[in-house]
C-alpha cells in the first residue's frame, strides 16, 4: 500500500501508556477524507491540505487517510520533508516515490520515453542509477530556469503514469520544510492537474509555511479542500490517556498540553514526575526522555539526528565514532524506547521531527561541528555526490576551507538548472567561506556572477540585483568592459523589478565613470538606455541616444554592431519613418542571420527588440524565425528573464499567423516561466498573449481570466505593455459579448486615441474591433467613424494591416447595405490572407458570408461561410468555427458534429479531427506516450498535449483508452 514497509504513525499516534491506540475524535476530518477519496475516484484530481500546529496529530490523520485510500484501491505513496534537509531539492517527493520507482523503473521508463526519463533522473536516484547517456546531439543543453518548467511537466506525467487506471494517493508530510522547487512543482500541479485519478495531500504547520504553499488550496479551485487539525477537548484527552491515568492527573496533563496530542504524549511519558513537577514546555519533556537513555544510546541518537531524516546505522556509527555493532546495540534501545522506528530497507527514522530536533539540540555545538565534518569526510571517501555532501560541509566548513568551498560550488552547479534556489544558497555559503584576498578575487567575481544569475532565474530578482551591485563594488574602476556587463545585468534586474528609474540611474552613473563616453565599452550601457527609453515609449529619447552611436567601430566586436542594428528599427517605426524602419530591419536581419549563437547570446535583450519590431511591422515569418532562434539561445545560456519575453512575442506572432495550438503551448511556457521568475513585467507580457490566444481559440473564460490578471497585476503604468494588457482584455470582453465594457477597455488602452502608446498596427486592429462592437450595438455611424480612423492610420509600407480597413467598413455597412458589406469583407479577406493574418482573414470571410446571407445571396453566403469554417478549423479557432458552422446550418448545409461540411468528401478525417489530430490520435491508439509522439513528429510535448486535448473534446472521451476505443470503432 505504501512505498515504505510501514506507515509512519507520527505525532500523537500512540500514548506512552498503551502503545498503539485507536484514533481519538477527528470525525469531521475523517468525513472530509472520505468525501475527498470518493471525489478522486469519480471526478479525478483532488488536492487536500491538512493544516495544524506542531504535534496536533496531522501525521496520525494522514495514516488514516492512507488506510482509507489504500482500501479503495488507490496506490498510496508517502513522503515527508525534513527540517535539517530542507534545502535539498525535491526531498519529500524523493522520499515518497523513489522506492516505488526503483521497483517499477523499467516499466515506467518505457512508458515515459527516454527524454522524460532523463529529466526525471536528475531528481530521483532510482532512475539515475541505470540511466544511459543520451546519444550525441539528442538533447539541447538548456541552462535557463525553464528547465524547471519542463521538469515539472515530466513530474506531472510521471504521477499520471503511476496512477494508472486504479488511481494514486500521494501524501507529503511536513511540507512547511519543503524546498522551493517542491513548492513550485506543487503550485504547477494544482494549476495543471493530472488527468487521472490522483489525490495529492500535503500537511503543514500554518505558522511556518510559505505563502505559495498556503495558497495551493485556493489555486486548486473546485479541486481543493482543507482540513484544519485543532487540539483535543478535555473529554477526548481523557479517552486518549485511557483508564490508567486518574482524572486529576489527566486534567493537569490536559492543561499543560493544551490538548495537543504530541505534547500530551510526551508529558504522559514522564510517569516518574508528579503533576506539579511537569515542565512548562514539551522540549523539557523530550530532554527528560532522552536523558533516561544510556550514554551510548544517547550518543547514537545525537549522531543519527546529524545524519539524515531517514538514516542508515552505518552512517550513524561513523558520525558517533563507534563501531557498527555498537550502533546497532544502541538502536535496539532507541527502538525499544520509541525514540526511533524502523523504516524501509534497514533504515530508521525518529518517531517525530520534534524528537530529532531535541536529540540534535541535546548535543554540544562543538561536537555537532565535528560530527558534520566526520560525516562529510566519510561521504567524500565513498564518492557520494557533492549534493549529498554539501549540507554537512555547509555545517562544518571553516573560513578558508578550500575543500568545503569546492564541494559547495560543485553541488551548486549540479542543481543549477532544476533547483536554482538551492544553487544560490550553496554559492552564497561558498562565498562566505572564501577569503576576500587578491588570490581569490577572480574566482570570487566569477561566483558572484553565477550567484546573480541563479538568484535572478529563481525569482530572487532583488537578491540578484544586490549581488550584481556587490560585483560592481569589487570590479576595478578601470575595468570598464566588465563593469559595463555587470551594470547591464543589474539594470535588467531593476527593470524586471519594475524599477525603471533605478535602472536608468545606474546606467548613467556607470557612463559618467568612463573617461571616453564614446568608447566601445560605453556602447552596451547606451544600448540599455535605448531599451529603457523604448519601454517608456519615449522613442525620441531612444533615437537621440542611437544618433550618437555609430553603426560600427574599429575596436568593436562583430556582435556589437549586430546588437546596435537590432535596436534601430523600433524607434523609426514608432516615429512613422517606415522606409527607414524596414531598411534597418533588413540590415539587422542580415547581421543576425550570419551571427554565431555565442554572439546572439550576449545581446539577446537587443535582439528581442528587433523581433517585436518585425512583428509590429507585419513581417511575421521573419519575426518568427528570429524569435525561435533567440529563444533557443536564451535556453542554452540561462537567460530566463529574456526567454519569457521572447516566448510571449513568439506566441503573439503565432496567433496572428493562425497557428493557435502552437501559440497556446508557447505562451503557457512563457506564463509558467514568468511565474517562476516572479517578474510582474514578464507575467503581464505572457498573460496578455495568453488572453489573445485563448479568445481566438474560443475559450472566452480563459481569455478573460488571463486578461483580468494581467490588468490587475498593477505594473506597467505609463508603458506600452500595460496598455497591451488592457487592449487584450478589451478584445476578450467584446468576444464574450460584453460590448460596452470591451469598448471602454479598448479606448482606455488606446488613451482615447489622443496620445496612444500602442503601435500603429495594433491601433488599426483596435479601430476594426471598435467598428465591429459598435455595429453589433446597432450604432452604424460610430462604426463608420472607427473605419475612417483606421484608414487614417494606414501606411503604404504596412500593407499587412490594409485588409482591416475594408473589414471595418463592412461592419459599418452591414445593417444598411449588406451586399456592399459582403464585397468589402471579401476584399478584406484577400488582403488579410496575403498578409498572413489568417485568423483575421477567416473573420472577414465570416462577415462576408453573413452579409451575403442578409442580402439574400445564399450561394455566395454558403461559399464564404464554408471557406471561413475551413480557415478557422485550420487555425484551431474553435469558437469562430462553431459560429460559422451554425450559420451554414441555417443556410441548409449539412455539417457534421465536429463542424466540417459533409461535402468534405470520403477522405475527411473521422469525428472532425484535423490531419495532425488524427495522426496523434492514431499514435495514442498504438500505445505511444506523449514523449514518443513528440519525438516521432518533431513536436514539443506540450504541443502534443494541446492537440490531444482537442482530440479528447472532439471524440467525447476523457482518456487515452477512450481514444483507442473510438478510433477502432470508426469504420
Amino acid at each position: 500500500m505504501n512505498s515504505r514497509d510501514t506507515l509512519p504513525s507520527g505525532e500523537g499516534s500512540e500514548t506512552a501508556l498503551t502503545g498503539a491506540a485507536p484514533l481519538v475524535g477527528r470525525r469531521d476530518a475523517l468525513r472530509s477524507f472520505t468525501r475527498t477519496v470518493e471525489a478522486t475516484l469519480t471526478g479525478g484530481f483532488q488536492f487536500l491540505a491538512v493544516v495544524g500546529e506542531p504535534g496536533a496529530g496531522k501525521t496520525r490523520l494522514l495514516a488514516e487517510l492512507a488506510t482509507l485510500a489504500g482500501g479503495r484501491g488507490l496506490t498510496t505513496l508517502w513522503g515527508r520533508a525534513a527540517e535539517f534537509e530542507q534545502i535539498m531539492p525535491f526531498s519529500a517527493l524523493i522520499d515518497a516515490l523513489d522506492d516505488h520507482l526503483e521497483a517499477h523503473r523499467d516499466e515506467l521508463s518505457e512508458r515515459l520515453g527516454a527524454g522524460q526519463a532523463r529529466q526525471l533522473a536528475t531528481v530521483f536516484p532510482a532512475l539515475a542509477a541505470k540511466m544511459p547517456e543520451p546519444p550525441d546531439g539528442a538533447e539541447v543543453d538548456d541552462q535557463s530556469g525553464m528547465v524547471r518548467y519542463r521538469l515539472y511537466r515530466a513530474l506531472r506525467q510521471l504521477i499520471d503514469e503511476m496512477a494508472g487506471p486504479a488511481g494514486l494517493a500521494l501524501i507529503l508530510d511536513d511540507v512547511h520544510w519543503a524546498d522551493d522547487s517542491s513548492a513550485e512543482f506543487l503550485d504547477h500541479l494544482v494549476r495543471h492537474p493530472p488527468r487521472g485519478k490522483v489525490l495529492v495531500t500535503v500537511a503543514y504547520r500554518p505558522a511556518q509555511v510559505t505563502p505559495r504553499l498556503a495558497s495551493l488550496v485556493m489555486s486548486a479551485g473546485g479541486h481543493g479542500r482543507q482540513v484544519t487539525v485543532g487540539p483535543l477537548n478535555q473529554a477526548e484527552v481523557e479517552e486518549f490517556l485511557g483508564p490508567r491515568v486518574n482524572r486529576t492527573r489527566g486534567r493537569a496533563l490536559y492543561e499543560a498540553s493544551g490538548g495537543n496530542p504530541f505534547y500530551l504524549e510526551a508529558l504522559a511519558r514522564m510517569s516518574r514526575l508528579d503533576v506539579s513537577e511537569l515542565p512548562p514546555t514539551v522540549r523539557a519533556a523530550l530532554q527528560v526522555e532522552l536523558g533516561d537513555l544510556s550514554p551510548g544510546s544517547l550518543l547514537v541518537a545525537q549522531a543519527a539526528a546529524v545524519t539524515a531524516d531517514e538514516f542508515e546505522p552505518a552512517l550513524a556509527a561513523v558520525t558517533a565514532q563507534v563501531s557498527e555493532a555498537t550502533a546497532l546495540d544502541a538502536l535496539n534501545e532507541l527502538v525499544g524506547r520509541d525514540i526511533v522506528r524502523p523504516a524501509a530497507a534497514g533504515r530508521f527514522r525518529f518517531r517525530h521531527p520534534l524528537v530529532r530536533r531535541a536529540a540534535y539540540e541535546s548535543s554540544a555545538a562543538g561536537w555537532q561541528l565535528a560530527a558534520h565534518a566526520r560525516l562529510a569526510a566519510h561521504l567524500a571517501s565513498l564518492g557520494a555526490p557533492a549534493t549529498v555532501q554539501a549540507h554537512h560541509f555547509e555545517q562544518s566548513g571553516s573560513f578558508g576551507d578550500q575543500r568545503a568551498v569546492a564541494t559547495l560550488v560543485e553541488a551548486a552547479r549540479a542543481v543549477a538548472a532544476q533547483a536554482p534556489v538551492t544553487c544560490a544558497h550553496w554559492l552564497r555559503k561558498a562565498l562566505d567561506l572564501m577569503p576576500e584576498e587578491p588570490g581569490t578575487l577572480e574566482e570570487r567575481m566569477e561566483l558572484l556572477l553565477e550567484l546573480s544569475r541563479a538568484q535572478g532565474v529563481s525569482g530572487r530578482l532583488a537578491e540578484g540585483r544586490d549581488t550584481a551591485r556587490e560585483l560592481l563594488r569589487l570590479l576595478p574602476e578601470d575595468d570598464h568592459t566588465r563593469r559595463a556587463r555587470a551594470a547591464r545585468i543589474c539594470a535588467l534586474m531593476e527593470r524586471q523589478l519594475d524599477r525603471p528609474h533605478e535602472a536608468r540611474a545606474l546606467l548613467l552613473d556607470e557612463l559618467r565613470r568612463m573617461p571616453d563616453p564614446r568608447a566601445a565599452a560605453a556602447i552596451p550601457l547606451r544600448m540599455r538606455l535605448v531599451a529603457e527609453s523604448m519601454m517608456r515609449v519615449d522613442f525620441r529619447a531612444a533615437q537621440a541616444v542611437l544618433d550618437l552611436m555609430p553603426d560600427s567601430g574599429d575596436d568593436w566586436e562583430p556582435d556589437l554592431a549586430m546588437a546596435v542594428a537590432a535596436l534601430r528599427p523600433m524607434p523609426a517605426y514608432a516615429a512613422g519613418r517606415m522606409e527607414e524602419a524596414l531598411r534597418s530591419a533588413d540590415a539587422a536581419d542580415r547581421l543576425i542571420t550570419t551571427a554565431l549563437d555565442e554572439h546572439l547570446a550576449e545581446w539577446l535583450d537587443a535582439v528581442a527588440w528587433l523581433c517585436w519590431a518585425e512583428t509590429n511591422m507585419g513581417r511575421y515569418s521573419v519575426a518568427l524565425r528570429h524569435f525561435e532562434r533567440a529563444a533557443a539561445v536564451a535556453r542554452s545560456t540561462g537567460q530566463t528573464y529574456i526567454l519569457t519575453n521572447l516566448l510571449a512575442g513568439k506566441a503573439r506572432t503565432l496567433t496572428v499567423l493562425g497557428r493557435l495550438p502552437e501559440a497556446l503551448a508557447t505562451v503557457e511556457e512563457s506564463v509558467e516561466g514568468a511565474r517562476l521568475l516572479e517578474s510582474g513585467q514578464q507575467l503581464v507580457f505572457a498573460l496578455t498573449q495568453l488572453c489573445m490566444g485563448s479568445v481566438w481559440t474560443g475559450d472566452h473564460d480563459a481569455g478573460l481570466r488571463a486578461g483580468e490578471e494581467a490588468v490587475q497585476a498593477g505594473v506597467g503604468g505609463g508603458e506600452a505593455w500595460g496598455d497591451m494588457a488592457r487592449q487584450a482584455l478589451g478584445v476578450a470582453l467584446v468576444a464574450a459579448g460584453r460590448l460596452e465594457e470591451g469598448i471602454e477597455a479598448v479606448l482606455d488602452a488606446c488613451a482615447g486615441f489622443e496620445q496612444p502608446r500602442l503601435d500603429r498596427g495594433t491601433l488599426i486592429a483596435c479601430c476594426e474591433l471598435l467598428a465591429h462592437a459598435e455595429a453589433a450595438r446597432g450604432r452604424s455611424d460610430e462604426a463608420a467613424g472607427w473605419a475612417e480612423r483606421a484608414a487614417s492610420l494606414s501606411h503604404p509600407h504596412l500593407p499587412v494591416f490594409s485588409g482591416l480597413i475594408p473589414l471595418a467598413r463592412a461592419h459599418a455597412l452591414r445593417a444598411s447595405d449588406p451586399a456592399a458589406a459582403a464585397l468589402l469583407a471579401g476584399q478584406a479577406a484577400v488582403l488579410l490572407a496575403a498578409g498572413e493574418r489568417r485568423v483575421d482573414a477567416g473573420r472577414a470571410l465570416l462577415v462576408a458570408g453573413l452579409a451575403h446571407g442578409e442580402a439574400g445571396e445564399r450561394r455566395p453566403a454558403r461559399e464564404r461561410l464554408r471557406e471561413a469554417t475551413e480557415a478557422f478549423h485550420a487555425c484551431g479557432a474553435r469558437g469562430l468555427e462553431a459560429q460559422a458552422t451554425r450559420e451554414l446550418r441555417r443556410l441548409g448545409v449539412r455539417v457534421s458534429a465536429a463542424g466540417s461540411p459533409t461535402q468534405g468528401g470520403p477522405g475527411a478525417a473521422p469525428y472532425g479531427l484535423s490531419p495532425r489530430e488524427l495522426e496523434i490520435a492514431t499514435l495514442v491508439a498504438e500505445g505511444l506516450t506523449n514523449q514518443l509522439i513528440a519525438e516521432q513528429l518533431f513536436l514539443s510535448v506540450r504541443t502534443v498535449e494541446t492537440h490531444l486535448s482537442h482530440v479528447f473534446a472532439k471524440l467525447g472521451v476523457g482518456s487515452r483508452v477512450g481514444v483507442a476505443t473510438k478510433l477502432n470503432r470508426n469504420p
